[in-house]
């Protein structure tokens, strides 16, 4: 018991010794694991149960890793197996891979048997597990006579297949002589075995060809046995014609059978199956009619998961079989004369498999570790432990190790310790072996990551800065910030084990330099990493959904934010796919445009701004709306006199709904081919009643109305007539006036064709004095107007019209009152006078006239009046006779004349009026208007003379409307929205210009101009003086007309002037040149006339010397008979010294070319110069 309570109390003592000291995980760094010294570790090995092809090569594979580089050696069954002395046998380069050839002889049996794989280095021995190698075999079948089976209808039937053993197994079918597979089905089919089963034969049945064959997989082979004669015995002849899948037996009489299970034999049997293998029972069971089978496992459910019918319910299959499947499974063989069962006791067993493989074990000096081995299995394996490939119990000693069953702990170890430990877990199913090695090492500290390493981070977001580190022992790591302070570890900072520093929200603060220190025993390591913290990318202006209409522009905008120092890029994709900017679609800083919107461009818009670090992205819609698509099989039901229902399908809508639909109509006897509108409807409706006119054939069509706007029309309805009637509507616009003064002319509006409601349409009109009982006049007529003749001036009618047709009239209209012709009134206004005169209005006075004068209607008193004269001398004036009109029926009518102009002499007089004829005039009455206020000057002009003056100038306004005194005006500075202090200037009357002094070059003025008269200052005529700039200005004018300006120029034109005379007077000593046979010639057709007038002239001897000179050595060309004074006016013609006219060249013409044309021409004024010199 003490031993006991020792023994565990040890065991918790070394477990807690392990926790207090990890191992070591080694990163996957290339220089860490080139200078790490590793035991060996196998990577790659064949399977353990191996087949191979005995026509191929063998190859047994053994790949492993370490450092050093480990050597190989290999066990056969059991001993040593010497390669080098085997010329068959060759092993790979760097690796334990065996290769055996067989092209110098040899038999792949003679390698059969259990081969090993050793890795070794300096640290540890690894090993494979145990290779059973055997070579494929494909025996051929046994020779055998098969006698004819003999079988009687309806009778079960087995026929067996043993096919020869072979390695590995063959797969096994069933097939005629002619290569055709025999039909299976719930009758007939193939058992697990390889057996053919008849459940009961039919005479169908006898055939001479079952052959059982068998395929090998490694050989690609098919081995085929003697094939089966089959004969069925029958009671009455066989029929072929007869048979039937619902009555095999072709009406013959067989006599029926109950169940019976061919296999398996007996009401139970048994099964054992490994775990994660499939489990296949099978029960095949004889009878007439065939039994079906079913199963089920008792006490339980079948796994519905894992479970799957086959061979027509005769196999059942559970698959990756578990301990859970252990139980006894029930197959039911049942038909109408019976059922039998049978019963399978199923047992799961397990090789064994891993609960806690053991892993290599990486361990400082003085760690502590543990090596796990845990499987299970059924039965229960037994764990073997190993060291270097040796049983654990027969290797060295090592005082740091001791093993607890399963588990291996070691205590401080030291270096030297290094190994590879050997797991083995093994029961009568099967083994499992692991290679775990225990590396003991000691390391430097050393950083693994870049070196002065550069991370920029968005402010606010969590970031982690990473050092990762390697040593052994492993190493503390701290970080400090800008090389000052402790360690950083706590507040929003947080150190992880594995070299990494998180900053959780990062300010602007937290920039600057980070330095990771890695420390150990044997010495430290450190690295730096900057920090930048930026501000963060964002959408500020993101786009918004929109709907655009075919044809017009869409645009997204996208107004976008982020950190000065950091490079962005805006994208744009749609339904997250990238846009291709060409010709269409374009795109500048903050938007997207789409022209010309279609149906394509409909979608899902977005807009990314992105930078190193970070990126935001916003997105909109675009709906594309589009004119409806017009309406479809257009329908009419319901017909009535004066209806009929019309229906139609909508069509497309473009997302954007149809609002209205209008119905239009086209007839054909009084606009034919004009369609009209009939009445709109809402979108919601497809079939409406429509309100029809008589005596019309009518045809429709519809249009739908969406956003965008109408659709194109549908197709034509078919045609609708319907039927006449008397009219229904009143003639509109019944009028009566006279024309003339002794006639009254009645007047209507036509009723509109579809008013007409049948033929013959004709307008009965009555009509009789008012206020009388005398019987009433009528006409009838076709046209829309009536002339009453001999009436007396303007009395009153009464009058009424009727709408008629062939099919009888309408309804009459109401009276309305009409009147006779006017006449020029009689009667005069009288005592015509003027009260309250002012500057521009005068009260009005008169005495109306009798109503009875007026001899019509009254429309107003015509006042006509007219400027006579101008109190303000020499003022030209129009004299425009103008009127104004008064409507008064008072008895003492006044009214106000306005809008007349002050300081004037008017006259006037007044009429009264009627609707055709105004009467005598009145009394003419004259009157003055007092003096007012001027208008605003003419003209007001602002000119600068000077670098510190301005000129203004004006002209007296174009009415005065008075005397004028004098002009006033007003000035102040301004600069900007200030002004400055007003200032005032007055003058004469005759005086229309001022030059202001101005104090300050660089200011702006507003200037207010008006004239004065005795009553006051008039309209205002402003102006703002213009922007002249700080440059030095002179009045164009001013300039000119100053002296030294005069005589600098004279002095600059006399010295050109004797510069030109010296220079020609040089050039014109080259002398004469005869041209005189050439004086003839005419001008070649390509010369041209210069500019100027003169001609350029072209000749294909311009390069040669003219005739009749001669060249001297010195080039210069000797004097000639020949003058150029016949081709030019006035004065010798000059050459330039390259032998070309400076003088204007004129061709002497011929006589008959110059009759009736004479010319002159001006003086070469290069002659003229000579002429001087």
């Amino acid at each position: 018991m003490m031993r006991r309570g020792s023994h565990w109390a040890l065991a918790f003592m070394s477990l807690l010794l392990w926790r207090q000291s990890a191992p070591i995980e080694v990163p996957n760094d290339p220089k860490i694991l080139a200078d790490l010294k590793q035991p060996p570790t196998i990577t790659k090995q064949s399977v353990k149960d191996y087949i191979v092809d005995p026509r191929d090569n063998i190859i047994i594979e053994c790949e492993a890793k370490g450092n050093p580089v480990p050597t190989f050696s290999w066990r056969r069954n059991g001993k040593f197996f010497n390669t080098a002395k085997d010329l068959r046998v060759t092993m790979r380069k760097r690796s334990g891979t065996l290769e055996i050839g067989f092209r110098n002889g040899g038999r792949p049996e003679d390698y059969e048997g259990e081969y090993q794989c050793f890795a070794t280095n300096d640290h540890g021995v690894a090993m494979s597990n145990k290779i059973l190698l055997r070579v494929s075999k494909a025996p051929l079948w046994p020779k055998e006579v098969l006698e004819p089976v003999v079988v009687s209808e309806g009778s079960s039937l087995v026929l067996p297949c043993n096919p020869p053993p072979g390695l590995p197994p063959p797969f096994t079918f069933w097939m005629s002589s002619m290569m055709i597979p025999i039909r299976q089905d719930k009758r007939v089919s193939m058992g697990l075995n390889g057996d053919m089963y008849f459940s009961n034969v039919v005479a169908q049945d006898a055939q001479n060809d079952y052959s059982c064959n068998a395929r090998f997989l490694f050989t690609h082979t098919i081995q085929q046995k003697n094939p089966f004669t089959l004969k069925v015995l029958t009671n009455d002849p066989y029929n072929d014609t007869s048979y039937n899948d619902s009555d095999p037996y072709g009406g013959r009489k067989v006599a029926e059978s109950t169940p019976t299970f061919l296999t398996p034999s007996g009401t139970e049997s048994s099964k054992m199956v490994l775990r994660d293998q499939q489990l296949l029972l099978e029960c095949i069971a004889a009878g007439l009619p065939t039994p079906a089978i079913k199963w089920f496992k008792k006490g339980g459910d079948l796994p519905a998961q894992k479970v799957k019918f086959e061979n027509y319910n005769k196999t059942m299959k559970i698959v990756a079989v578990s301990e859970e499947d252990t139980g006894e499974y029930v197959c039911m063989a049942t038909n109408h004369l019976g059922s039998i069962r049978h019963s399978i006791f199923v047992q799961v067993k397990a090789a064994p498999y891993w609960l806690d493989k053991p892993t290599n074990l990486v361990l400082a000096p003085e760690a502590n570790g543990r090596l796990v081995c845990r499987a299970n299995g059924n039965p229960k394996p037994s764990i073997r432990w190993l060291v270097n490939g040796i049983p654990i119990n027969s290797s060295l000693p090592d005082p740091s190790r001791q093993l607890m069953g399963d588990t291996i702990i070691f205590r401080s170890v030291q270096m030297g310790s290094s190994a590879v430990y050997q797991c083995n877990a093994s029961n009568q199913h099967g083994y499992l072996l692991a290679n775990a090695f225990v590396s003991v090492i000691d390391m430097r500290p050393r950083i693994l990551g870049p070196k002065n390493q550069l991370i920029k981070v968005i402010e606010n977001n969590r970031t982690f800065l990473d050092c990762p580190f390697f040593g052994s022992p492993i190493p503390d790591l701290r970080w400090f910030k800008n090389g000052q302070g402790s360690g950083l570890d706590g507040g929003h900072y947080r150190a992880y084990i594995n070299g990494s520093l998180e900053i959780q929200r990062a300010r602007p603060q937290d920039e600057g330099t980070y330095t990771c220190v890695a420390s150990s025993i044997l010495g430290m390591a450190e690295n730096q990493v900057r920090l930048e913290v930026k501000e963060p990318s964002r959408i500020v202006g993101a786009p918004e959904h929109q709907s655009a209409i075919r044809g017009s522009t869409a645009r997204f905008d996208c107004k976008v934010k982020f950190d000065p120092s950091l490079a962005a890029t805006v994208t744009w994709t749609k339904d997250d796919k990238p846009i291709h900017l060409g010709w269409r679609l374009r795109k500048d800083e903050e938007s997207l445009t789409v022209p010309n919107v279609n149906e394509g461009d409909e979608g899902t818009y977005a807009c990314t701004v992105e930078t190193e670090i970070d990126r935001d992205s916003a997105s909109a819609r675009l709906t594309v709306l589009d004119l409806p698509d017009p309406p479809m099989d257009l329908e009419l039901s319901d017909p009535a006199a004066r209806s009929v229902r019309l229906t139609w399908i909508p069509g497309n809508d473009h997302r954007s709904p149809v609002t209205e639909f209008l119905v239009q109509f086209v007839e054909d006897r009084w606009e034919p081919g004009r369609w009209q509108d009939l009445a709109t409807y809402p979108g919601d409706l497809n079939s409406v009643i429509l309100q029809l006119a008589p005596f019309v054939n009518y045809q429709f069509r519809v249009i739908a109305i969406n956003q965008v706007g109408p659709s194109a029309a549908s197709r034509p309805s078919p045609q609708y007539q319907t039927s006449s009637a008397a009219p229904d509507v009143i003639p509109r616009g019944l009028r009566g006036w006279g024309s003339q003064k002794d006639n009254m002319e009645i007047t209507w509006e036509p009723l509109l064709d579809l008013e007409k409601n049948g033929p013959n349409l004709h307008y009965a009109v009555w009509w009789r004095r008012k206020d009388s009982d005398a019987d009433w006049s009528n006409v009838t007529t076709t046209g829309t107007k009536h002339v009453v003749r001999n009436t007396q001036t303007y009395v009153a009618y009464e009058m009424k019209i009727q709408a008629r047709n062939d099919l009888g009239a309408g309804p009459e209209s109401n009276v309305v009152i009409g009147y006779s012709g006017e006449d020029r009134p009689t009667g005069a206004p009288t005592e015509l006078r003027i009260s309250k005169v002012d500057s521009t209005k005068a009260n009005v006075h008169w005495k109306p006239v009798q109503q009875e004068s007026v001899r019509g209607e009254f429309k107003e008193y015509r006042l006509h009046y007219w400027r006579e004269a101008s109190h303000v001398p020499a003022l030209v004036f129009s004299k425009e006779n103008k009127t104004k009109g008064f409507y008064t029926t008072v008895a003492e009518p006044s009214g106000i004349l306005s809008d007349l102009v002050p300081f004037s002499r008017y006259k006037m007089f007044m009429v009264v009026a009627n609707n055709g004829y105004q009467g005598p005039p009145s009394n003419t009455v004259e009157f003055s208007t007092k003096e007012g206020v001027p208008d605003a000057p003419s003209f007001f002009r602002i000119k600068r003379r000077g670098l510190d003056s301005i000129h203004l100038e004006w002209d007296k306004p174009l009415e005065p409307n008075g005397l004028l005194i004098g002009y006033q005006l007003k000035y102040q500075t301004a600069n900007g929205s200030r002004e400055g202090r007003p200032r005032v200037e007055t003058f004469l009357p005759n005086v229309t210009e001022f030059t202001l002094r101005l104090p300050d070059r660089s200011s702006r003025y507003n200037f207010y101009l008006s004239a004065l008269t005795q009553v006051g200052a008039g309209e205002v005529f402003a102006e703002e003086s213009p922007f002249f700039g700080n440059e030095a200005y002179i009045d164009q004018v001013d300039i000119a007309t100053q002296g030294w300006f005069i005589g600098l120029m004279c002095a600059i034109a006399l010295i050109i002037l004797i510069l030109l005379i010296v220079c020609f007077i040089k050039r014109s000593r080259g002398g004469k040149y005869p041209v005189r046979d050439k004086k003839d010639l005419p001008l070649d057709s390509v010369d041209h006339k210069d500019p100027d007038g003169s001609f350029e002239y072209h000749s294909d001897e311009d390069n040669k010397p003219l005739q009749g000179s001669q060249t001297s050595l010195e080039g210069n060309v000797k004097e000639s008979d020949d003058s150029l004074v016949d081709y030019g006016e006035g004065g010798d013609g000059q050459f330039n010294e390259d032998g070309s006219f400076i003088g204007q060249y004129t061709v002497k013409k011929d006589k008959d070319e110059t009759e009736g044309n004479e010319s002159s021409e001006a003086t070469s004024p290069v002659n003229a110069i000579y002429s001087l010199a």
